[in-house]
């Protein structure tokens, strides 16, 4: 039985709103999703990776969702897609609709510019002088947006997060709590063994339907924009410095830091905690794996690593000193080949 208190559909409901095809019982009706392990009654589970097929004769859902190879290797209610993950995100929002707060301004917020009936502004928060706010925005509580912002239709801004003067925020964005954008880029110049701050007068551009985690910080340009394109998806506690441009569908995981002016292509992926210097490009659809250290830049797409395997202490230590000493081990081959050569030529 469904669960109680929860929205429900049936199978055929679901594949009228987002297609597939449905063997079995179309009226068979789920309220939830759950992996294959763990899902009830009432649950649709997913497979998408091969090692958990054996899980599928077990489970306890009341519909799964497969891929066409698997259509006949389950006798439950079951919906049939090219991409069952993707179907099962798909899914998953349809059963659990995101709740939006009512339209209109809380009592304790500071409004200094016009607020959309249609958004929603919650306590404490605080918004500037000449800012723009599209229709069925909604900002939490607690949050500060600065003189000059523009953020664009259907955007949510969650509890405490910052956006600094001047900066743009496109539409249907998701900016969760904690997250600064448009702080000063990290920019000084020497002078006399001291270090004189550079004004950063760029703003943060951010694209159309972005994702952006919780205390992630994306510092505004020193001279032109820092721009975060369409469909970008930012992890947890990612620093993004001034001047950066992260083309369009790219994903970042948790704890990328990407030093400023760096170039990041369309569609690339970049794994926990990669850390990107300054200046650099990287090319479209480029793969940069986890804790990965780039240092130069990227012309051609494809899966980078930079890595120093994990080795017990001892024999670490032992190959970081012979790493030392590949300079000095490479002019002696060089020397060695010179030497041979010569010898040759005698001969």
């Amino acid at each position: 039985m469904p669960r109680p208190g929860r929205v429900t559909f049936s199978l055929a409901d679901i594949a009228a709103r987002l297609g597939g095809d449905v063997l079995g019982d179309v009226q068979t009706q789920v309220s939830q999703v759950a992996t294959l392990a763990t899902a009830g009654a009432g649950d649709i589970a997913f497979l998408s990776n091969l090692k958990y097929k054996r899980q599928l004769s077990e489970t306890g859902a009341s519909a799964v969702i497969v891929a066409p190879p698997f259509a006949d290797a389950s006798e439950l209610p079951r919906i049939v897609t090219a991409n069952p993950y993707v179907y099962y995100a798909r899914v998953a929002a349809l059963l659990n609709p995101i709740e939006r707060p009512a339209p209109g301004v809380h009592g304790s917020a500071a409004c200094a510019s016009a607020v959309p009936p249609s958004a929603s502004v919650g306590p404490a928060a605080a918004i500037g002088k000449d800012v723009v706010l599209g229709d069925g925005v909604v900002i939490h509580a607690g949050c500060v947006v600065g003189d000059g912002v523009t953020i664009g239709a259907g955007s949510v801004l969650h509890p405490n997060v910052t956006i600094y003067p001047g900066c743009v925020v496109g539409c249907n964005a998701i900016i969760h709590s904690g997250a600064v954008i448009g702080a000063d880029g990290f920019g000084f110049a020497p002078e006399g063994g001291r270090w004189v701050k550079i004004p950063q007068i760029g703003r943060v551009v951010i694209g159309d339907d972005v994702e952006i985690g919780a205390n992630t910080s994306i510092d505004r340009g020193a001279l032109d924009d820092t721009i975060i394109g369409n469909g970008v998806k930012l992890d947890n506690q990612i620093q993004i410095g001034h001047n950066c441009i992260i083309g369009d569908h790219s994903v970042i995981a948790g704890c990328v830091g990407i030093a400023g002016s760096t170039r990041i292509g369309k569609g690339c992926m970049l794994g926990g905690a990669a850390m990107i210097l300054g200046h650099l490009e990287i090319a479209d659809g480029t793969i940069i794996s986890p804790g990965s250290m780039v240092m130069k830049s990227i012309a051609k797409a494809g899966k980078y690593t930079a890595l120093f395997p994990l080795e017990e202490h001892d024999r670490w230590l032992h190959n970081a000193a012979q790493v030392r000493h590949l300079a000095r081990l490479a002019e002696r081959v060089a020397e060695l080949e010179k030497k041979l050569q010569a010898d040759n030529t005698k001969d």
